[in-house]
């Protein structure tokens, strides 16, 4: 029971790296998923850029690493785009992205200093709408996939993809919310199959789960958890509302007409995340949320899961307001809410994480490697 607990920065979106860290710090955690978006991307929410992408060298990674054994941190580093569907262009550029934090986290140490890189996978619509719409998407992800994957191997770097179906990712209008295609666990099982490398695993986020009312503890049950590599911690709490009286859980709320609703006494989406009526939260900060921490987490580390939780700050009443001091007490609340479960409990220092069983980062690699485009893999 020595789990460490991270921070994922997409919350910190106008802090330098150094005011990260200094967060992390404050709050008593002991690493970050850093963010490391395009800075031309054409996503506005949720994003942050805390390494320069387009010069990041050998001298660059080895200062990282010194900073951070300095201070007894560890991280990984991630984007979330769409990498199958929407713009040919954009995604093309959201390939080559995530082939360049690739080479980032090779030259961190990758594998051996368990520096991986999260995305999504993203969903291509116009296959989705088709006949077998699902199964192509996954014929598309095994295309677009399987050299990513074959060269995160090569440079020996696990990608990791978070199951948050996206709802938000397409306006209000569109007619689904299935936007990323490892949103399900079936789905997941099928994208290990199709490619069965080590080299790709999931950054599993229970909230998705709970607010699909499905127990995130039966998911880790019917899961690899050898494929499970990071643990995002975000809470959720189930809102019995207007919206799901009217419009059910099975299906998103649909935009109509304002008038034509108002009429009716309809509700319809106020914008694009408010489809699944539920409130993003954080374990610990403001009110009970609508998952059961202690046995999702007593579960995971009974099954011998010792890899970071990542607490990825999406609250409404923390880094949703924009203040940064709401943003930092959400950290520490949830901190202090998973430490009795997942650090041992000291005599003089109460629930601690020991730092004496956490390896310090390796130098591994003083040779640099040049970015590569997915026209030089296929």
């Amino acid at each position: 029971m020595n789990n460490p607990i991270w921070i994922m920065t997409s919350a910190l979106p106008k802090c330098s790296l150094n005011e990260v860290i200094e967060v992390t710090e404050e709050i008593n955690a002991q690493g970050m998923e850093l963010c490391v978006f395009r800075r031309d991307g054409t996503r506005n929410d949720h994003v942050a850029t805390h390494l320069d992408y387009e010069t990041f060298g050998v001298e660059d990674a080895q200062r990282l690493i010194e900073l951070c054994n300095g201070k007894g941190l560890q991280f990984s580093v991630g984007a979330y785009e769409n990498l199958i569907g929407g713009d040919l262009q954009e995604r093309v550029n959201n390939q080559n992205h995530i082939l360049k934090l690739i080479r980032i986290a090779h030259l961190l140490g990758g594998n051996e200093n368990d520096v991986t890189v999260g995305t999504f996978v993203g969903y291509n619509h116009e296959l989705g709408v088709q006949d077998r719409g699902f199964e192509k998407n996954l014929e598309e992800y095994a295309k677009v996939f399987t050299p990513i994957v074959k060269y995160a191997e090569d440079m020996g770097v696990a990608l990791t993809y978070e199951n948050c179906p996206m709802e938000g990712l397409r306006p209000a209008t569109a007619p689904t919310t299935y936007n990323n295609l490892p949103g399900t666990l079936a789905a997941r099982k099928l994208m290990y199959t199709l490619i069965p490398s080590s080299a790709h695993g999931e950054s599993y986020d229970p909230s998705h789960d709970v607010w699909q009312n499905i127990n995130p503890v039966d998911v880790i049950n019917a899961s690899d958890l050898s494929r499970i590599r990071r643990v995002h911690v975000k809470g959720t709490r189930n809102l019995n509302n207007a919206g799901r009286v009217h419009w059910g859980a099975l299906y998103p709320m649909q935009s109509v007409n304002a008038e034509l609703a108002a009429k009716a006494g309809v509700p319809i989406p106020a914008h694009e995340w408010d489809r699944h009526n539920y409130e993003p939260m954080l374990p610990g900060f403001g009110g009970c949320d609508s998952m059961d921490w202690y046995a999702f987490l007593k579960n995971l580390m009974q099954k011998g899961f010792d890899a970071p939780f990542v607490i990825e700050n999406e609250a409404d009443n923390s880094s949703h307001t924009g203040n940064h001091c709401a943003t930092v007490q959400g950290f520490q609340a949830a901190v202090l809410c998973l430490a009795p479960i997942v650090w041992p409990l000291g005599a003089e220092t109460g629930y601690k994480f020991d730092q004496s069983q956490s390896a310090p980062l390796k130098i591994i690699n003083t040779t640099d490697v040049p970015v590569v485009s997915m026209d030089d893999l296929v």
